[in-house]
């Protein structure tokens, strides 16, 4: 959920309107059709969505990454901020240097919201928890070194999954709260020269990582007692991906291509296609998620500054 290129430095400000622009279908590709913007964002506000989580009605939750918000975008365009972690005075986070990072987010069954949140400060990285309209608590600290990126969450353990772009690591936290675990380490989610293990779901018995420099995609199972096996490469030679979703039930898979400017279908063996491109609207795009037969794109304009926005398209099944 986060791009290979250097941070654009943008003003921490509230969001007071937005623009709704619906365009007609472009170049998108079977079995994706009918892309058309739900809502542009505006850089100037700090609106640079990194990460998406679909609430039951639609709508969706996104984090913008530089100004610690949490926002809802309804079904009809409309973009209400649901939570804003403190943006630290001193805070430098890895590589870029900014004073915060507010990456990947899930929404868990009982309605709490948790959020992956960098300030390279020991005292305000972790993982932070909280429901619309209340403010976050940070419920797990994580090493000050980390750039935490994709979240997902395994529902029926209980267990929250984070990718550390740059320390070589998918953190473990529970979600009542407590002391994080280092629960995968290796070369398979290493960076090789900026940014390594990047958007993450945990699907079907396994956690799946983004390799963002390593262009791959890896399937790492969670064992019987809760370790995580063997990573296996599913696809690679992708190009920049960011973070992904999943179509339905089985292992093919919708992943952003950020600095390519498209999102692609992973099949269950490997093979990739493009089925978006900037033709259809996206701009650097961050993130998917799929909720039935809609999908959703955020993208975060950075560097082309052009056309932020929330991206809706159709998928046939």
């Amino acid at each position: 959920m986060f791009i290979k290129c250097s941070k654009i430095g943008l003003t921490a400000a509230l969001i007071a309107g937005v623009t709704l622009v619906a365009g007609p279908a472009q170049a998108a590709t079977a079995p994706v059709s009918n892309p058309r913007i739900l809502v542009h964002l505006n850089l100037s506000t700090g609106q640079e969505p990194q990460n998406i989580a679909l609430e039951p009605d639609g709508s969706a939750d996104v984090t913008f990454d530089s100004i610690g918000q949490v926002a809802r975008v309804t079904r009809s365009g409309q973009i209400q901020v649901i939570t804003h972690i403190p943006i630290p005075e001193h805070g430098d986070i890895p590589i870029f240097h900014d004073k915060i990072f507010t990456g990947g987010l899930v929404i868990a069954p009982d309605g709490f919201r948790y959020v992956a949140v960098s300030t390279g400060l020991a005292n305000s990285t972790g993982i932070y928890r909280f429901r619309p309209g209340q403010p976050a608590t940070r419920i797990a600290a994580l090493p000050a070194g980390s750039f935490l990126n994709g979240l997902g969450i395994d529902k029926p353990s209980g267990q929250l999954y984070v990718a550390d772009s740059v320390q070589s690591t998918i953190w473990r936290v529970p979600v009542r709260g407590g002391a994080a675990s280092a629960w995968a380490k290796g070369p398979a989610l290493a960076p090789h020269d900026f940014l390594g293990a990047n958007g993450l779901q945990v699907h079907n018995g396994s956690v799946w990582v983004s390799n963002t420099d390593a262009q791959t995609l890896i399937r790492i199972p969670i064992t019987r007692n809760g370790d995580a096996g063997a990573p296996r490469t599913i696809a690679s030679k992708l190009g920049a991906i960011d973070d992904f979703a999943f179509t339905g039930w089985d292992n093919t898979v919708l992943a952003a291509l950020h600095d390519e400017n498209r999102v692609i279908l992973i099949r269950p063996n490997g093979k990739a296609s493009t089925v978006l491109t900037a033709a259809d609207g996206l701009s650097n795009p961050t993130s998917v998620a799929v909720r039935g037969s809609t999908v959703y794109v955020t993208n975060a304009a950075n560097p082309t500054t052009k056309n932020p926005n929330v991206l809706l398209a159709q998928l046939r099944r």
